[in-house]
Formats: structure tokens, sequence, C-alpha cells
């Protein structure tokens, strides 16, 4: 990992943005939210060597050996035209079947016992930032594998709302995807299965990729669809999809890409590409959207591992078959020697 000396300052954007209200009626979250303004937390810095990893410029994302140290310097900022006090801590998180999720409240996990926040708590003036800095010390004893938190910025109200007895609490936060072990850093592999058309419940096309994580690593996966050579030689898109899957290791799961209402149900080529960070895939073939209710599979094209699957079956049968014409030629010599 490089050191602070090689990191780049860079403006990264927030994506990962959680609020909860306990409670409240949702007309009086949105007067306080309209009284309080908005909020958030986003990193200043980027490893050198992660430039080009588009994860690692909303969420904290590395890989280290065990017994490293390192630092990521974040920023807290309100567009309130009035002073906020933000609290600012780590808080556990986990990969399962139901994507990346946030445990409540203040709950802790190994990975937030190895994070140290330089401040807990920034009073912020009207429209104002302030820096903090987040230190990360791992064991030396610590095991192999790949762990998350979050790194939350929160704001109470001051008193309680309207329904008597509880305050509103928003919450935003920085994902952290932090992985664990000895030499380099383990693969980010994941796989597009079958892909499917229907049609959403107000009657808009759309594809649904099945994936699989193959690699090491927890995936953050977002799509993008393009169509061409449909009716009348039209094509379409890009159409990406509204939200990020997340998949741990060893995970499946769907990508859905809502696409254009007023699309004729084809045929079409499609182009369905996915990408975690660095990585991107990308699956074709030729799709007829159905009727509504109706599910249609698209024909997909052969993909490389199963044009390389059919090629060795046939090399392993030429080869059973010499095998088979050299016994078959060998018999008769055997009968005169004996």
């Amino acid at each position: 990992m490089p050191d602070r000396s090689a990191r780049r300052i860079v403006a990264a954007t927030l994506l990962a943005i959680v609020s909860y209200a306990a409670a409240v009626a949702p007309a009086a979250a949105d007067d306080e939210a309209r009284r309080q303004g908005r909020f958030g937390i986003r990193l200043l810095e980027i490893p050198e060597n992660r430039l080009d990893d588009p994860r690692s410029h909303a969420f904290i994302v590395d890989h280290v050996n065990p017994g490293t140290t390192f630092t990521r310097r974040l920023e807290v900022f309100s567009t309130s035209s009035r002073r906020q006090h933000v609290n600012v801590y780590a808080a556990a998180a986990r990969v399962g079947d139901a994507g990346f999720t946030f445990a409540p409240a203040h709950t802790g996990n190994e990975l937030t016992s190895w994070i140290t926040l330089d401040r807990t708590a920034v009073d912020l003036p009207p429209h104002g930032h302030a820096p903090v800095t987040a230190t990360v010390a791992v064991p030396p004893t610590a095991s192999k594998g790949e762990r998350y938190a979050v790194i939350w910025a929160e704001i109470s109200s001051a008193s309680p709302g309207p329904s008597g007895n509880v305050a509103l609490v928003n919450r935003i936060g920085v994902r952290t995807y932090l992985d664990v072990g000895p030499g380099g850093e383990p693969p980010t592999r994941f796989r597009i299965g079958e892909v499917t058309a229907a049609r959403s419940e107000d009657g808009r096309p759309r594809l649904v990729a099945e994936v699989g994580n193959e690699g090491e690593r927890a995936v953050d996966l977002e799509g993008e669809v393009r169509l061409s050579e449909g009716p009348s030689a039209l094509s379409a898109g890009p159409f990406r999809s509204t939200g990020v899957t997340t998949l741990a290791p060893g995970g499946h799961g769907q990508v859905t890409v809502l696409l254009g209402g007023d699309l004729p149900a084809g045929p079409w080529r499609f182009r369905f590409t996915l990408r975690s960070g660095r990585v991107s895939h990308t699956a074709t073939g030729t799709i007829t959207f159905p009727a509504a209710g109706e599910r249609a599979e698209a024909k997909g094209d052969p993909s490389v591992p199963v044009l390389a699957a059919c090629g060795a079956v046939a090399a392993a049968a030429v080869v059973l078959l010499i095998v088979n014409l050299c016994r078959f030629r060998r018999r008769p010599l055997d009968r005169e020697a004996a």
C-alpha cells in the first residue's frame, strides 16, 4: 500500500446513502428534513493504485497484509442555512443474501474495532464542512478474509417530533470493504448466466441477468443494456440499472435493467454489460419481449467458456476414436502371435 505522500486528493461522489427514522410519521420526517437541510460525508483521498477503480471513488476499498496501518481522509459537509451538529462513527455491516446491509445504531464488529476517528463529532457552520481522518490498524494476528463496515455521519433532531416522544435521526455513510491476507489482492470474478426478458407491472420491458460471484471479494454490480438490429433497423440505449446489486463471494443474484416503455417487442440484438470496479463482462444474444405477464428467455450467443468446453469434448472424442481404431487393428496380430 502506498504511503500518504503517494496518495492523490480526489473529490469523491457519495454513492452509499442511507437514512432512517424511528417511529416518526412521514410528514414529520419531511418537515424536519426541510428544516435541517442536506448533509453528507465523502472521501477526500484514494490510493494511487486505485484511481482507475470507480468503487474506490465512493467507498473505502482496499487489500492489506496483517499488521498494516493506513489512513483515509473524509469530509463532512452541510448545505443547511443553519448550524449542524454531526456525530461521526464507524458501525458494522455485512454482505449476504440481502446484499450490503447495515447494523443498527452503533453496533460494532471486528473491522470497526480497528477503525479510529480523529473526532467523533463536528459542529458545522451554515454551508460548512470539516475534515475527518479515519485510521485503520489491522492487528498482526488478523485472519484472512474480507470485512465490512460503514463510517457514518449522523444528525439527530434537537427535540422530539410532533408524535410526542421520538426524535428523528438521519445518517449517511461511506461503505468500507477491507480484505486482509498475505500476498497480493485476491481475484474479483463474476459470471453472467441466463438472461431473461419480462415486463414490469406497468408494462415496461426489462432484461434480467442471473449473476454468480466466483471471486474472493464482494462485488457491487451495475448493469447497462444496449439494443440493436430491432424492427426497422432500430437501435436503443444505453439503459442503466437504477441501483447496485452487491454479492458476497460465492453468492448469486439478479441485475435488472428497465428499458423504454415505447420499445417494440422485437426481435432485438442485446448487449448486457455488468461492471464492478475494474471488472466488466458482457452477455450478448437475441430477445423478443413478451406480452404483459409472460416471460421469455434470451437466446444468448455461445460464450468463450462454452466454446472451449465444446472443443475439449470434441478433442476427447477424436482421441477415443483413434485409440479404438488402434485396438481394432492390433487384435488380428495378437491372435497370430498366440
